[in-house]
């Protein structure tokens, strides 16, 4: 690596951990790194814990962080539905269609499935079902606009891989002849108010993640480094079709530390 980060952000789950266990050596290279001296963020797509489960799942994991360092995408979705109702001058309607853990979340906004301005859409595991989907279709042809907490093709499980919400997502996008607004990576809006709330610039960062679509792809684009790791959802052949190319790929978080030094 020619020069160091000052910041380098992490993606959670598939990169720190899998379901409740750790990457092997995983907690021991965001200690090192501290000792290092670097900047750290934490970042996920996960829409069904709230930011209180997350950070208490990640210290029960052994990690060490404070709860500013974690920034969800359904974080990043209630930044950007307080910025729209400044600017109304009526109580904002929304319809949260997201995990239970995470609709106390939303609660300062008005919620309504008939007449919603916005639809938010987050994990809901096996809820998913033809009527709920036309009921989204039609609440958005009749003017309600799309948020998607993120649009992620596919996770890794302690299962093995699942199909994600990006399948919902793009269709609901396809049949409405409208785009979703896209709240976590790798949106650049997301992206860029972590690098505000590090001070840090783009060019400075780090992003390490085991998406190459979502975490490398949305980093590069911004103007950030990208560090693929082969665990989580990383499948050979789907990193040598892709046309993202990953500043750095490594076989583990674990291997990370070294390679900053080296």
């Amino acid at each position: 690596m020619t020069s160091h980060p000052s910041l380098i952000l992490f993606d959670l789950d598939g990169t720190l951990f899998i379901g409740n266990q750790e990457i092997p050596g995983a907690v021991n290279t965001i200690a090192q790194l501290r000792e290092q001296g670097f900047r750290l963020r934490f970042l996920t797509n996960t829409t069904t814990k709230s930011h209180r489960e997350l950070l208490a799942q990640m210290v029960s994991l052994g990690f060490s962080l404070t709860p500013d360092e974690l920034i969800s995408a359904p974080v990043g979705a209630l930044l950007e539905l307080q910025s729209i109702q400044q600017k109304l001058d009526r109580p904002l309607r929304i319809w949260p269609v997201v995990a239970d853990a995470i609709k106390s979340d939303f609660a300062e906004f008005v919620w309504d499935e008939a007449a919603p301005d916005f639809v938010v859409l987050g994990d809901i595991g096996e809820r998913w079902d033809l009527t709920l989907i036309n009921r989204i279709f039609n609440a958005m042809h009749s003017g309600a606009e799309l948020i998607a907490l993120h649009k992620n093709r596919f996770w890794q499980t302690e299962q093995g891989l699942k199909a994600d919400i990006g399948f919902f997502v793009a269709g609901l996008e396809y049949v409405c002849s409208n785009n979703a607004r896209i709240m976590g990576k790798p949106n650049a809006d997301f992206f860029q108010r972590v690098l505000d709330s590090a001070s840090v610039g783009a060019a400075e960062t780090l992003m390490v993640g085991d998406d190459i679509d979502s975490d490398v792809g949305g980093a590069q684009l911004l103007g950030m480094k990208g560090c693929l790791v082969k665990t989580g959802k990383f499948r050979q052949a789907y990193f040598e079709a892709s046309p993202v190319k990953p500043d750095w790929v490594l076989a583990s978080v674990a291997d990370l530390p070294a390679v900053l030094l080296s």
